[in-house]
């Protein structure tokens, strides 16, 4: 257990934040009715927060938790997306500030943050909402205040069992929210937050994809939602801006007349603008007379909403995530958009949502080629499918199944059919790996040691040896337990001929019927992938 929270114990707390928003932000997604029901809170709070994560990765790895808290919350700032996003990008902005003067968070500390952290989200807001992400808020940190003794975990802890009963009770405080049954998505969203800080400090740990589905109120059809008014403003706008912080309130007064949902956020300079309009070029204006605007992005709200329900679209591209550059020049031979990356290094969703553009289809299916990245490529779609792009995920968690996909993809027929024939192709591929250890540590297979050959099955280490080949040998041999016609050998970068040579004989002397076919994939730490199918 944590009692003080420093500068790696924050950014341990912002990836497994992240990746909790990852696993939940479908569900967010299926939440989203109020202000407007265009149901991407989930995405936006999955893209604010990957924002602040590469902004904190880019630090050095000694720095201090001011410093990390600091990167954090300008990261989420510049990366803000939606209501939900900006708000809150603003709430770590609040936490970075009362910890200015701290070298690590404890308990005493988190109450000021939080108490913050909710004030300047609540001043930011031009007409705030109860039975919103602020009631939230607000319950989180009046339970923080609240807790006796300075302890962090009893801190956390009273915030989060607040913060879950001002969820529940959203779903009365708001019409919009008790006409679909559901709590307020970005509600949730600081829930999932403040649960993962939680988990941090109890030293509990869930893997991406582990963090089991709440019971969950029942997902909105956005499609058959009424609650789009016709009378309210039509777009949203968005755009950072380059301001001098004393002219911040003079904007604030002029945009509030535009519209609704005004939320102004950020200082020192820089500011984060989000309001919905009928006039989006008036509300441009207003942020040209304080500064200077940048990133600005608009959006129809029916437009979306339309888009969103909209049946299969014409076109079909592909997009690939590549663990070297021999896997890359293989997916782009087989018609992807390739995003580079290596094993371990999870590719941003900006990176995929790039790709999905550079297909320049109207439909588009994702190999994520990584468990990890699965998620990733969740959120990248959902924000491509806000754009018009329609875009499906297939869960590939490994190379060599993102591969058999690519394999029988044919840009010539419909999507749907593609999609389908791809991703029977990859479900019916297992996959292996060969590695060296580079460490002592204990597996699925009992202890290794550093320089240990370690042999990968369906993503678990089954296999511990001192000799490379026989590794090899026994991860293919148990992957052909169970069938098998071809099995593909795909060479890692430090790979040397007779580790290949050694599998590919074996193979010729006991699985003749078996056809084996070689790929030079270039990637590291890997020495050799293995597909089966």
């Amino acid at each position: 257990m944590l009692e003080v929270l420093d500068g790696r114990g924050a950014r341990l707390w912002a990836a497994a934040a992240l990746a909790a928003l990852g696993d939940a932000r479908e569900e967010l997604d299926g939440l989203n009715v109020y202000p407007i029901p265009d149901g991407d809170t989930g995405t936006n709070l999955y893209l604010t927060l990957e924002a602040a994560c590469a902004a904190v990765a880019a630090l050095p790895a000694e720095e201090d938790l001011l410093t990390v808290l600091d990167a954090f919350a300008r990261g989420a700032l510049l990366g803000a997306r939606g209501n939900s996003g900006i708000i809150t990008a603003q709430l770590l902005r609040g936490w970075a500030d009362v910890l200015a003067e701290n070298e690590v968070m404890d308990g005493a500390a988190a109450k000021r943050a939080m108490r913050l952290a909710d004030e300047q989200a609540w001043a930011a807001v031009a007409e705030p909402v109860e039975g919103t992400i602020l009631s939230v808020s607000r319950a989180a940190a009046e339970a923080a205040a609240s807790t006796p003794g300075e302890r962090l975990p009893d801190v956390v802890h009273a915030a989060v069992l607040a913060a879950r009963q001002a969820l529940a009770r959203t779903t009365e405080q708001l019409p919009a929210l008790r006409r679909a049954g559901v709590v307020d998505a970005g509600g949730q969203g600081v829930v999932v937050l403040l649960e993962t800080l939680e988990d941090l400090l109890d030293g509990r740990s869930r893997r991406p994809g582990a963090r089991p589905r709440r019971a969950a109120p029942p997902v909105v059809d956005l499609s058959t939602c009424d609650d789009l008014d016709a009378a309210g403003p039509a777009y949203e706008v968005m755009y950072l801006l380059e301001a001098e912080d004393q002219k911040v309130p003079a904007l604030r007064a002029e945009l509030a007349p535009l519209g609704d949902s005004l939320v102004v956020v950020g200082g020192r300079g820089l500011w984060h603008v989000h309001v919905h309009v009928d006039d989006p070029g008036a509300a441009i204006e207003a942020g040209l007379e304080a500064g200077r605007p940048r990133r600005l992005r608009v959006a129809h709200f029916a437009e979306q909403i339309a888009k969103r329900s909209a049946g299969p679209a014409a076109g079909g591209g592909l997009v690939a995530c590549a663990a070297g550059p021999g896997l890359a020049r293989l997916f782009e031979a087989a018609g992807a958009v390739v995003v580079r990356t290596a094993p371990g290094l999870r590719p941003s969703a900006e990176e995929i949502l790039a790709a999905v553009r550079r297909t320049g289809t109207a439909s588009v299916v994702v190999l994520p080629n990584d468990g990890a990245t699965v998620a990733v490529a969740g959120a990248a779609a959902a924000a491509a499918q806000q754009e018009g792009v329609r875009v499906a995920v297939l869960p590939t968690r490994a190379q060599v199944q993102g591969l058999a996909a690519a394999a029988v993809h044919d840009a010539g027929r419909p999507p749907d059919v593609d999609a389908v024939q791809m991703s029977a192709a990859a479900g019916a591929a297992r996959d292996g790996a060969v590695t060296i250890a580079t460490k002592d540590a204990i597996t699925t297979a009992g202890p290794c040691r550093a320089g240990d050959a370690l042999g990968v099955i369906q993503g678990d280490f089954a296999v511990v040896g001192t000799d490379l080949g026989a590794v090899a040998v026994e991860v293919v041999d148990r992957l052909l337990a169970t069938g098998g016609e071809l099995v593909t050998l795909v060479r890692g970068a430090d790979a040397d001929d007779a580790l290949v040579r050694a599998v590919t004989a074996h193979l010729r002397r006991n699985r003749r019927e078996v056809e084996v076919a070689v790929l030079d994939g270039g990637q590291d730490r890997y020495l050799l992938l293995v597909g089966v199918e």
